[in-house]
């Protein structure tokens, strides 16, 4: 019983904090998004628009999901795939020092897939 209630604990408190830190990347390019500004790079090549809307999706709807716990391990994988185009398009020729926060969040939210959102969550799993 310890132990579980421990690994609850560590689930909550890992997708919480990890999913916070990312809504400080993610709320920019919300507000840059509803205030209608689309400059935004285009990483995969189809267009500015459309890849602001999904880093919001990635980096600020997603997150807030994961926060709460609802549908977390669904609301893991955009988080991760948007990690993943900053950790190996978007920073791919840079320095590991510069890619590796995006690193770190692409192994984060993998993570949160793999394990999912434990006890205390909206999904309770």
């Amino acid at each position: 019983m310890k132990n579980s209630l421990l690994k609850d604990i560590g689930l909550a408190f890992f997708r919480i904090t990890i999913s916070a830190m990312m809504l400080f990347h993610g709320l920019p390019k919300f507000q840059k998004l509803i205030a209608g500004n689309f400059e935004f790079g285009n990483p995969l090549g189809i267009g500015a628009a459309p890849s602001l809307f999904l880093a919001v999706i990635g980096e600020f709807v997603c997150p807030i999901l994961i926060i709460i716990g609802f549908k977390t391990r669904w609301a893991a994988i955009p988080a991760a795939i948007t990690m993943f185009v900053a950790t190996v398009i978007v920073h791919g020729e840079d320095p590991f020092g510069t890619k590796e926060k995006a690193l770190f969040y692409l192994v984060a939210f993998i993570t949160i897939a793999l394990l999912g959102p434990g006890k205390f969550s909206i999904d309770k799993k």
